[in-house]
């Protein structure tokens, strides 16, 4: 199964430790992971379902190419690390 994992960063702000969960697409993986740390979906989706702009999600230590739809097909064996962006000069 997925594993998903979120910074410590986001675990300072909301309960959402490691988790392994059922899921072939990112978004399937993030779903089973918001319906266990609800709150956690506000801080990585936005309104429309859709990764924030300064959230970055890797699979297998690859940035997710799908930012939009969260579609990337994933392993069973996937580590999904969900992190905030960084910016600025």
């Amino acid at each position: 199964m997925p594993r998903v994992s979120f910074t410590r960063n986001l675990q300072r702000h909301v309960a959402c430790p490691p988790c392994t969960v059922d899921g072939w697409t990112v978004r399937e993986c993030l779903d089973a992971a918001f319906d266990l740390y609800p709150l956690a979906r506000g801080y990585v989706l936005d309104e429309h379902g859709v990764l924030r702009q300064h959230m970055a999600i890797f699979v297998d230590g690859e940035p997710v190419g799908d930012r939009r739809t969260l579609g990337d097909v994933v392993s069973e064996q996937a580590e999904i690390f969900v992190m905030q962006a960084l910016s600025g000069g």
